[in-house]
């Protein structure tokens, strides 16, 4: 393996975590290529993404930062300048970090005029990297509806780009498969990249299977409804989770007609879940067909065993279960999302997977572990190298996961139901051995899951013995938050002898 490897990143936008395993739905979802990635690296059974939704979770993979340090807590919040990201810090090191896609990336007002075009979007360009390709999912796929309009389909603006071309959910795209944004994006990847020097770093973020649901023939009926696992159901009585006051808001949000463009009276009933689910199921093996194309390019070109390869996502998908869709809730097919890593160098652990906790912020910091760089202090996340060497190592006890639903301009809908306001409008899900608490950040009552009995199906906070168990995760939540709190200069003293900085 060369001694400057290439790193390239694979994000795929709202990848439920349980597609990959054992699941009900892993056993009907067809991902080939991942499945052979996975048995040929090591994966990550139990990864989590440490905050939803999409701009404040890249956010906090590519910086390695825990939400409540970094605060880009919505899609649009900015982002300070000075952010270490993986990107810069890379960069001290040789790397020039090619963006294929988009990193939904608010930028900082203070250091722009206010007329700048930046100011105009929050999916905007991370500091770091180099913009090879710009994709963007509502704000500018120029590039890919002009490369349409060129072949003689030009298509409407978004949102009506993503309308099914006919009167079901089920029909096509207005494109065909050959022509999808997916494959738009691998196919200029692969262009792009050829050719390139040895020692390159890339970020590929597919936007697929994230919502609009909509997919090419013949991945729109690749799967038949009838085959797709019922959604996951809480049982009824005074535990059921979502008698909870945060979960009505959340539902009435976001219906299953805001998961589809152009069928606004969608109904919630099993058959609209069983067909949305086999729509989604079908974007995410046209994912997987392409990232196999990835793959294969790497082999062809003899990059194969330069090339350490992460393959992940920001977040995960509901995809109605507990009657809930997309991301904005507690619930764990939200923030559990895959990881897998191929070290070429490490060869004796692939095909091994990591059963204990990790988190999307130890992206970034064991890959720039791997690659010799200075890991900032900001970051929060713990290298992973030791599991690449050894699967059954010992990683964290405890991992956190964010979510703000506020918006300090407009209120939304939580805020006006729940009468709270957006600095309250928050909660973190804390995941400890067999429990999981959901703190909220408002006057709401928390929600504790024992993970080992009930799964996620009953709010044991009520029972016997619960406030306890409450007051000991409680305490670990605030020792966890506490040393992970925001460290740039945590470990630099200033004084006689100038500036000193430790490690203890």
């Amino acid at each position: 393996m060369s001694e400057t490897p290439n790193v390239l990143i694979i994000l795929i936008d709202q990848f439920r975590g349980d597609l990959m395993g054992d699941s009900r739905l892993a056993k009907v979802a067809k991902l080939p290529r991942l499945r052979e990635l996975a048995n040929k690296s090591v994966m990550f059974a139990n990864h989590y993404s440490v905050v939803s939704p999409c701009g404040p979770s890249r956010v906090s993979l590519l910086t390695g930062q825990y939400a409540m340090n970094h605060r880009a807590v919505r899609n649009g919040t900015p982002l300070r300048h000075d952010t270490p990201n993986i990107a810069t810090a890379a960069r001290t090191v040789g790397y020039l970090p090619q963006l294929y896609g988009y990193t939904d990336t608010t930028h900082d007002p203070r250091v722009l005029d206010a007329d700048d075009p930046r100011l105009q979007s929050y999916d905007e360009l991370m500091p770091g990297f180099e913009e090879s390709l710009r994709m963007r999912l509502e704000t500018d796929d120029r590039a890919w509806r002009d490369h349409l309009a060129a072949k003689g389909n030009p298509l409407p603006e978004y949102p009506a780009t993503y309308r099914p071309d006919g009167d079901r959910i089920a029909d096509p795209a207005l494109y065909a498969a050959a022509d999808s944004d997916t494959a738009f994006l691998t196919d200029r990847f692969i262009e792009g990249m050829n050719g390139t020097a040895p020692g390159w770093f890339a970020l590929l973020t597919y936007i697929r299977p994230h919502p609009p649901l909509v997919a090419p023939a013949p991945f729109n009926r690749m799967y038949d409804p009838a085959d797709m696992p019922a959604p996951a159901t809480a049982l009824r009585g005074e535990e059921d989770p979502g008698r909870h006051p945060f979960v009505a808001p959340a539902k009435e949000r976001q219906p299953p007609s805001s998961m589809v463009v152009g069928f606004p009276d969608l109904d919630a009933s099993a058959e609209t879940t069983a067909a949305l689910r086999a729509i989604y199921l079908g974007l995410a093996s046209e994912v997987d067909m392409h990232v196999g194309r990835v793959i294969d390019w790497l082999k062809a070109s003899g990059q194969w065993n330069d090339t350490i390869l992460v393959v992940t996502s920001d977040h995960g998908e509901m995809l109605g279960d507990y009657g809930l869709w997309g991301k904005g809730t507690f619930h764990e097919a939200a923030f559990r999302v895959p990881l897998i890593i191929r070290d070429p160098s490490r060869p004796d652990t692939h095909g091994q997977v990591v059963e204990r906790m990790t988190e999307s912020i130890d992206v970034s910091v064991t890959l720039l572990d791997r690659l010799g760089a200075k890991i900032p202090h900001a970051m929060n996340g713990t290298s992973l190298l030791p599991l690449l060497e050894d699967a059954q190592g010992e990683t964290r006890a405890c991992s956190m996961s964010e979510f703000d639903f506020g918006d300090p301009v407009t209120p939304t809908l939580w805020m006006r139901r729940l009468g709270v306001r957006s600095r309250e409008a928050s909660l973190a899900v804390f995941r400890s051995g067999r429990f999981r608490l959901v703190q909220f950040g408002c006057d709401l009552p928390p929600i504790l899951f024992d993970m080992d009995r009930d799964g996620e199906s009953r709010n044991i906070a009520g029972d016997l013995g619960a406030p306890e168990l409450l007051q000991r995760l409680m305490g670990e939540l605030l020792r966890h938050r506490m040393s992970n709190a925001e460290g740039t200069f945590a470990m630099t003293k200033v004084g006689d002898g100038g500036v000193r900085t430790g490690n203890c």
